[in-house]
């Protein structure tokens, strides 16, 4: 019978696993030295958790999907987020873990800007593909973090171990940007496939059952998270997968607007706004005219 078990403490996970816990707020340790994490059990995490994944090693499941690890993996579990853990009774798990609490981070530069890192709510099959050398970079950068924790704590203990967690953050993030342009065929058919979505959805009955469209739909529709998913876009076009959705609008609007039998409050509703006036705005900031404006002119 699968119980949730609430992780809000780092030594609650290190009990789990069966090892010391040389730090309330970070704990830095080999995989292949712990016990497997209890089976057909779900983890409510309260911290964040890094996993470099050596071998294929079991299941963990997030959200709609499973993680099928490979080798060389790298996945990212934020606070708030629920894992469902499967795997074989003879099952030892392998490669290296990193697991912080967000007040270790809190007063410092990298606490300040940790939402900017948006793969700790990527979905499974978002993770982190890495080559070898990049393995050994984030090797080396667990090394260091392990190092420092095993050291005395003195005023310069915090701001170190922060700075070491950034700079592994940022390493993920120029690896993110590499898989990213090294998938562009996949990438390329995310695109086309929200493009198809976007014209759907204003052509047809959704955008009156739904109301204006909104980056969470498209994302769920292609089985992508919404943060993925719109740091793909991003990456790809140079704009904002809202941005996308706001120049389709204005575009399907000049069309409507040529029609003088309906309403610019009629088309509003069309376009999925619950009130004209706010039509009247996005579409006087995209185009520099009112809708009664742009009619008049054409």
């Amino acid at each position: 019978m699968e119980h949730i078990i609430k992780l809000e403490k780092i030594s609650q996970y290190n009990t789990l696993k069966g090892i010391e816990t040389k730090h309330p707020l970070i704990s830095v340790y080999d995989n292949s030295m712990t016990k497997a994490l209890p089976n057909n059990s779900r983890l409510h995490f309260g911290f964040y958790a890094i996993f470099l994944k050596e071998i294929h090693c079991g299941e963990l499941k997030y959200g709609r999907n499973n993680y099928d690890y490979d080798e060389g993996t790298l996945v990212f579990f934020g606070p708030g987020q629920v894992v469902e853990i499967r795997h074989e009774e003879d099952y030892q798990p392998t490669g290296l873990a990193l697991l912080f609490h967000p007040d270790l981070v809190k007063g410092t530069a990298l606490g300040k800007q940790m939402s900017q890192y948006s793969f700790f709510s990527y979905e499974s099959n978002e993770a982190l593909h890495l080559s070898l050398r990049e393995q050994q970079i984030i090797r080396d950068l667990f090394g260091k973090l392990e190092y420092e924790i095993n050291q005395r704590v003195d005023k310069h203990s915090k701001r170190i171990i922060a700075n070491n967690i950034e700079l592994l953050l940022n390493y993920c993030v120029r690896f993110y940007d590499r898989q990213f342009i090294t998938r562009e065929n996949i990438n390329n058919d995310v695109l086309s496939k929200f493009e198809h979505l976007l014209h759907n959805y204003f052509h047809s009955s959704t955008v009156q059952e739904l109301g204006f469209p909104l980056v969470g739909y498209f994302a769920n529709q292609l089985n992508l998270s919404p943060n993925y998913f719109g740091d793909l876009i991003k990456k790809e076009t140079g704009k904002t997968a809202q941005e996308h959705i706001h120049l389709k609008l204005i575009d399907i609007a000049k069309e409507k607007i040529f029609d003088k039998e309906k309403s610019i409050s009629q088309i509003a509703f069309d376009l999925g706004f619950k009130y004209p006036q706010h039509f009247n705005r996005m579409f006087k900031k995209s185009t520099g005219y009112t809708p009664n404006e742009y009619r008049m002119l054409n």
